[in-house]
């Protein structure tokens, strides 16, 4: 019967079932030390983004084959297997990929030893070397039980920042960090278990180490918004300065074909203007989104602590709220102020546009009422030709028929030439006159 039913599925529907439990939190238990790894793929819009896929399995495949583990398939976005001396989760997401390193260690050891026991000991140098140049994320996270009077004394000498942000989180479970990378160039994480119950202390490791991921993805887009500052600035000024060259264009007589010629180095101009904003848009745009996605994300993280104050401390949502939302602020300006421009471009372009066409309409109105003027003059030109063909056409007929009186007389006809010549003159004229215009008429009938 279950294979009956198997065969009515969609064919993605269980796929799209298992979606949901796809990316499952670590189950961890205090005292636990964690490593965690996010490292960058290129956008998903660049030719080569499945090149780099491939590299994000092949560095999974080359650890798991170091420790004489079966690797995922190339289909794979997400694995977990305990090697033993530590724990691996693995996440492809769409930019990046994740390696979250995890170990219960003593009890007995002190969170400075507990970070510098942490699980990335055990993964191999030349492994790690291939990451050079693409970790967006580097952190280490000390899971560690403390006792609910414990005021957590002396938890600034654990971090170079001299900002700490700490909350105290689900109602049972503290956090403490500077949101600073430290001389060992891993940022620093403190999570003290007061009161969690089962299971929380996985969900809320995930979620601390989401909030750091995405914050730092959320200000990949900071950059772009800094460079494209200046270029913004230059593409206005030039804006500025075409804009009031078309009014001294139309103040200075736009009709003219000096002022034609003017408009059209303009709308040159403006037409490369809009290319290069055009440019700088498709450049950023995925880029700002992104940020702005992944800013909702670490929001969303962070509404899920539901944060309470350690007094004296910022909580983690008021050190974001400070630090990370100026800068997504920063890109959203840049990202309207680039529509906005190029808005401006395109209606600067359509009124330049529309102006041209109205000079070319007005040439073209003078062209064809020269056109008229010429055609009218040929027409009486053509009637005087008609004229004139209509006297000579006549003369010659005469005086064809005058030599034919003559004959006659000559003959022996009693006949006058001269006089038949004279009445024959209006009867030809008239009968010339007559032809010509029924040939005209033939000829605009067809």
């Amino acid at each position: 019967m279950s294979i009956v039913y198997a065969s009515l599925n969609h064919p993605q529907r269980v796929a799209l079932a298992a979606e949901v439990h796809s990316r499952p939190f670590l189950h961890l238990t205090a005292p636990e030390s964690l490593t965690h790894l996010a490292v960058y793929l290129r956008n998903p819009g660049e030719a080569d983004a499945n090149h780099h896929v491939a590299f994000q399995h092949a560095l999974l495949s080359d650890l798991c084959l170091h420790f004489g583990v079966t690797a995922p398939g190339m289909d794979a976005k997400h694995f977990f297997h305990d090697f033993g001396r530590f724990r691996l989760k693995w996440e492809c997401h769409t930019e990046f990929a994740s390696y979250t390193f995890a170990q219960s260690h003593d009890a007995t050891l002190t969170t400075d030893e507990a970070f510098a026991a942490a699980p990335l000991r055990h993964v191999p140098q030349q492994w790690l070397l291939a990451l050079q140049g693409k970790i967006m994320v580097a952190a280490h996270v000390v899971l560690e039980r403390a006792p609910a009077h414990d005021a957590a004394a002396g938890m600034a000498r654990l971090f170079e920042g001299k900002l700490l942000s700490s909350s105290r989180v689900l109602q049972g479970g503290e956090i403490w960090t500077d949101f600073v990378i430290q001389a060992d160039g891993f940022s620093r994480f403190v999570v003290r278990d007061i009161d969690l119950r089962d299971l929380q202390g996985g969900r809320l490791v995930q979620r601390i180490l989401e909030i750091e991921t995405y914050r730092m993805m959320a200000l990949l887009g900071l950059p772009h918004a800094l460079q494209a500052g200046p270029v913004l600035n230059a593409i206005e000024s030039d804006l500025a300065t075409l804009t009031g060259a078309m009014v001294d264009a139309e103040h200075g007589g736009g009709n003219t074909s000096a002022g034609h010629a003017e408009d059209e180095r303009i709308l040159r101009k403006i037409t490369g203007l809009a290319a290069r904003i055009e440019k700088m848009s498709l450049e950023n745009s995925y880029r700002f989104s992104a940020s702005q996605a992944y800013f909702r994300l670490v929001k969303a993280r962070i509404e899920e602590l539901r944060e309470t104050r350690v007094e004296g401390v910022p909580t983690i949502g008021e050190f974001m709220e400070r630090r990370l939302a100026p800068a997504m602020d920063t890109c959203t300006s840049v990202a309207h102020r680039q529509k906005a421009l190029a808005e401006r471009i395109a209606h600067t372009n359509d009124l330049l546009r529309t102006r041209i066409g109205i000079v070319q309409e007005q040439q073209n109105r003078q062209i064809l009422e020269s056109m008229n003027a010429r055609a009218a003059q040929q027409l009486r030109l053509q009637q005087a030709v008609e004229g004139l063909s209509v006297a000579a056409i006549s003369y010659y007929m005469v005086g064809l028929f005058g030599y034919i009186g003559k004959a006659l007389k000559a003959a022996g006809v009693p006949i006058n030439p001269d006089v038949a010549t004279g009445l024959m003159v209006p009867v030809f004229a008239a009968g010339v006159w007559f032809g010509l215009r029924r040939l005209h008429k033939s000829v605009h009938v067809s």
